[in-house]
């Protein structure tokens, strides 16, 4: 049998956080069983930070402002050939929206404390992504 052929993809997504009382929370989304980081493929001439901020409206939303960008994770995974694909993540500060108006890409989305969510997160790359994001906020905010 030969190698699959293969394909490289470019996406961007983040972290979208607001602060509830003295606490912090991030918008998480549910696909199957697998609780995710929102993101997504980058279209067009868009820039990593626009469609970072398109997937979040699109996935949770919910709008928010760019803070900064958290940094980044690769992974390949097969789906008929195999992908090896590259996300940009970064930080967003809520601004509006409701989570009940996520599209239907996901099944539920909702909001948590951040240690709920480095709990619940799936994937080990996205809970770095996430840990460098709560250093990120407890800084600037």
């Amino acid at each position: 049998m030969g190698e699959l052929p293969f394909e490289r993809v470019v996406s961007a997504g983040g972290v979208i956080f607001r602060r509830v009382n003295c606490k912090f929370e991030v918008a998480l989304v549910l696909h199957k069983n697998d609780w995710r980081l929102p993101k997504g493929l980058v279209e067009g001439n868009e820039t990593f930070e626009q469609a970072a901020s398109r997937e979040i409206r699109e996935e949770t939303g919910l709008n928010g402002e760019l803070v900064d960008k958290i940094g980044e994770i690769n992974y390949s995974y097969v789906q008929e050939k195999r992908y090896f694909k590259m996300v940009h993540f970064y930080l967003f500060r809520f601004v509006e929206g409701s989570v009940d108006k996520h599209d239907s890409e996901f099944d539920t989305v909702k909001w948590f404390s951040t240690t709920k969510a480095l709990q619940i997160l799936t994937y080990a790359k996205e809970r770095k992504i996430l840990e460098k994001a709560i250093a990120m906020i407890r800084k600037k905010e």
